[in-house]
């Protein structure tokens, strides 16, 4: 339990990341799902018409779980490396850090922050996809386990990236060049069973691969890969990126310079 001061720190924290992100809500909720739904008109109606069936669903049942864990993914890493990076070139995070506040609850408030966000396009989303496909969620359990660890996952990693930009150019980087790539080879279009053996084993070194796959069998109750095998590779990530940005603000890394 945390202790009362300790509870409030972290309640503020969190609702002022809630507050940032639902303040603009046309900058941060908007745009993702319009482009999601796109996705949902030229890849699921018009290119899904012809490529017909994957693994046994029409082309658009098939891709909707990739693309709900899409958008999740990229607003929980957004929402944080933004607002922490915000919070250091103004150096307001300074006053955070010397204030009687453990550096596990300052991360773990803009961890949460960062899900609300991934979750809350990730509801709008799955809203959307109601109305170009009829899904039944096979394993609830399973769905909502993925998803917040997903959340969690990319909230960190969003943490460490911050934590290193020097500017804003930086916090685009790591989005640009490898969590985009990632994801788009991540099996959010296609099934693994579709490539060669090489590529069987290069997808299988893509955490997201793992994420996707997961969230797919909760949704329709097919997967490629073994279920429990994924959640503890997803819980290794949480475990070795939490380790690694409490370090990182124990040390002040890219932060007292």
């Amino acid at each position: 339990m945390f202790e009362n001061h300790k509870f409030i720190a972290f309640e503020t924290i969190v609702i002022r990341e809630i507050r940032r992100f639902s303040r603009i809500w046309l900058q941060t909720l908007v745009p993702p799902a319009i482009t999601i739904g796109l996705y949902f008109v030229i890849f699921g109606n018009l290119v899904g018409r012809r490529i017909g069936e994957m693994d046994g669903f029409q082309y658009m049942e098939f891709i909707v779980p990739g693309l709900i864990m899409m958008a999740v993914i990229q607003n929980s890493y957004s929402n944080v490396v933004s607002s922490f990076f915000s919070h250091k070139f103004q150096r307001s995070v300074e006053e955070l850090l010397v204030s009687p506040i453990p550096n596990y609850v300052i991360l773990m408030g803009f961890v949460v922050g960062g899900m609300a966000r991934g979750l809350a396009v990730g509801a709008i989303v799955t809203t959307m996809s109601l109305f170009f496909a009829d899904l039944s969620i096979q394993s609830f359990p399973i769905t909502i386990a993925v998803v917040l660890m997903t959340s969690v996952v990319f909230s960190l990693a969003g943490f460490i990236n911050a934590v290193f930009a020097d500017s804003f150019d930086d916090i685009s980087i790591i989005p640009t060049f490898v969590l985009t790539p990632l994801i788009y080879l991540g099996g959010v279009f296609y099934s693994i069973q579709m490539l060669p053996p090489f590529w069987q084993v290069v997808s299988s070194l893509n955490p997201i691969f793992y994420m996707v796959n997961t969230f797919r069998y909760g949704i329709l109750g097919s997967s490629d890969i073994d279920v429990y095998w994924a959640f503890m590779i997803m819980g290794v990530f949480i475990l070795v990126l939490y380790i690694s940005c409490i370090w990182l603000l124990r040390h002040g890394t890219g932060i007292r310079n």
